[in-house]
């Protein structure tokens, strides 16, 4: 079996430890610690995230959409893939070395992209595009971390606690979409979107995109507006 070998390290802004980044031969791993945040052969979820926005929405013409975490670019292309010529899809990623790992040594893994005209790449905390995009956004997709808590940076939880929920539901149109990508359940948090004014659907979802291997879990949650209640 060919080896793992690293090939650049990063800092997270506001974390603890730093990111890897390890090939082995045509595969990816982005890694944090012994945890593996995502591997280019498991992309099934995160292409749920997009592709399970998108229904909820599809009636929207020329849709905005907010991207939490560029990653290895799954969620991104899946969106592009279905989107209108006339979409507009923000990419927030908070680490500039994934941006530059993306342009260099992923950049077949992320195809055209970064390039594509729909498509802005922002290096920055997605919560300050969602605090300062009222009514901004057709659709949030968030897979900032390994799910509703803060595991790459404690500053992560205040997207998820009850603030940041307040603060997204501000940053969607009416009928919005806010999807939250997660390795696992959370059932409190299923109660914080409730609490903060969000229709909730938990729908679990495989890993590899097939009918084996790991479940993770994508909510799908869309805004209530006051009167419709």
């Amino acid at each position: 079996m060919i080896p793992w070998s690293l090939i650049d390290t990063a800092q997270i802004p506001g974390g603890e430890g730093a990111l890897r980044l390890m090939r082995r031969g045509a595969e990816f791993s982005i890694m944090l610690g012994n945890n593996e945040l995502m591997n280019s052969r498991l992309s099934g979820s995160e292409q749920a995230l997009a592709t399970l926005s998108y229904e909820r929405i599809r009636s929207c013409p020329g849709p905005s959409i907010l991207i939490g975490g560029l990653g290895m670019g799954f969620t991104l292309r899946a969106v592009l893939a279905v989107l209108d010529p006339k979409a507009r899809v923000v990419v927030a990623e908070l680490v500039p070395a994934v941006v530059a790992w993306a342009r260099g040594p992923m950049a077949e893994l992320h195809g055209g992209s970064l390039t594509d005209p729909r498509v802005s790449i922002q290096e920055t905390d997605v919560g300050r595009l969602i605090h300062s995009g009222r009514g901004s956004y057709d659709a949030i997709l968030l897979d900032v971390d390994n799910g509703p808590e803060g595991l790459t940076r404690e500053a992560n939880d205040g997207l998820y606690h009850s603030a940041g929920l307040t603060a997204a539901r501000k940053a969607l149109r009416p009928g919005g979409v806010l999807a939250v990508w997660s390795c696992a359940p959370d059932r409190s948090f299923t109660q914080r979107l409730h609490k903060a004014g969000f229709g909730v659907e938990e729908i679990k979802v495989r890993a590899n995109g097939g009918r084996g291997g790991a479940r993770h879990v994508v909510w799908i949650a869309t805004r209530i507006d006051r009167g419709a209640q």
